[in-house]
């Protein structure tokens, strides 16, 4: 099951209740014939809404249903993701099927991350790998020539369905994706994730990506796994070139949505190993002496139920938080993970590895031995002039984050 954004209460409106009965039917369905039809009159009600920018009716039907039938939830949810992300056209007497899919790229640094407008010789030597080790034969693409942060993503499925309808267009006519309204600026972080999109087009019935085809053979892990070798390889330095001064990690292309969670989630330990290199050289200290404190923060709205963890940042013998990591949880990793590690870890009990387990082996890997956890569950607090998250003290104070002034000085500032 996803998770859900806190968001004020919408109005209930006779669209919000058609998606939602819809889900339902679907989520109880006794055969998959009639499944299929119950998700045909969805599709349909969706791409009427998306094309209407009609946002505030998708999210209310998200919203009740998050909170009275998660089944029917993640049925919604499916069909938003994928009609927001994928459509179908008409082109030259033939129909197509068309994908908009996003090109991860872990970054991290001391400095800063790059984003922004591609050159278009670059994106030509791209196309060409993505060509070569991603997708499909016979396919033709349109990559969107910017390089973007996750907050100068798309923020709605609205926005996301009219990105795709574009691009696909563009695909098919053989025309170069437009490029991006003036993005906003991007927070700067030691770790982030930048992204390339693209749609990619097919006939109808047509694979769109290189393990889909028959001659890939019986092993879909297999297949993608050696279409990432290739693509990490292959295409590795030219991405390299577009983050100067930064470590990078390619992951696999892949359908818009599902890339950014799986990057979403990878780029969480990197951010841990980032922190510890950054604050032992900006503090002249050790791994050794670098004190961390792991809090569960969760929404009030729904019993206190841990959405993220919280990774604080100190020295050893000072309670000042010095820098924070967010540890965002999702799809099926719980609440109840991070409060079960505290007590199974305390009556000795061996239980399937955590986000908190997760958390602290990367942290023991990176040579911090002095990590306490908390016990409470703090509701999410931001910073009101800067918006960056407020992070668990030694006390169990929620403060700010903040770099010694003579290490802020000398190293930037950095959430």
């Amino acid at each position: 099951m996803r998770r859900l954004q806190t968001t004020p209460t919408r109005k209930f409106s006779a669209d919000s209740q058609r998606l939602a009965s819809l889900a339902q039917s679907i989520a109880r369905a006794y055969s998959r014939l009639e499944e299929r039809g119950w998700g045909e009159r969805l599709d349909q009600a969706l791409k009427k809404l998306l094309a209407g920018n009609q946002q505030q009716a998708i999210d209310s039907a998200l919203d009740h249903l998050f909170h009275t039938d998660l089944d029917a939830y993640d049925v919604l949810l499916d069909a938003i993701e994928a009609v927001s992300s994928s459509c179908r056209l008409d082109h030259d007497g033939k129909t197509y099927d068309a994908l908009l899919l996003a090109v991860p790229i872990l970054a991290w640094t001391r400095f800063s991350i790059a984003s922004g407008h591609i050159a278009a010789t670059t994106l030509q030597t791209i196309a060409a790998h993505l060509h070569g080790h991603i997708l499909a034969t016979g396919t033709r693409t349109a990559i969107a020539p910017a390089l973007y942060s996750i907050d100068q993503l798309p923020r709605t499925y609205c926005e996301t369905y009219q990105l795709a309808q574009r691009m696909s267009e563009a695909a098919l006519t053989g025309k170069s994706a437009d490029a991006p309204n003036a993005l906003p600026e991007t927070a700067a972080f030691l770790a982030d994730t930048r992204y390339l999109l693209l749609v990619v087009t097919a006939e109808e019935g047509q694979p769109l990506l290189r393990w889909q085809e028959e001659e890939a053979g019986s092993s879909l892990q297999s297949s993608s796994s050696a279409a990432l070798t290739q693509w990490q390889t292959q295409a590795g330095p030219n991405l390299q070139n577009l983050l100067p001064g930064c470590g990078i990690e390619l992951l696999l292309p892949g359908a818009y949505y599902v890339a950014c969670r799986e990057a979403d989630k990878a780029i969480r330990p990197i951010s841990l190993r980032a922190a510890v290199n950054y604050l032992t050289t900006a503090l002249a200290t050790e791994p050794g002496q670098l004190e961390v404190i792991i809090a569960g923060f969760g929404d009030e709205a729904n019993g206190m139920r841990v959405d993220e963890l919280r990774i604080s940042f100190g020295v050893v013998d000072n309670s000042d938080v010095y820098y924070g990591v967010v540890w965002p949880l999702y799809d099926d990793e719980s609440a109840e993970d991070y409060l079960a590690t505290i007590s199974t870890r305390r009556l000795g009990i061996q239980t399937p590895q955590s986000p908190t387990q997760q958390i602290i082996a990367v942290l023991r890997e990176a040579g911090v031995t002095r990590i306490q956890q908390v016990d409470t569950v703090f509701p999410p607090e931001f910073c009101d002039d800067c918006g960056s998250p407020l992070f668990c003290d030694s006390a169990e104070d929620i403060v700010h984050a903040e770099m010694p002034e003579e290490s802020a000085q000398n190293h930037g500032h950095l959430h």
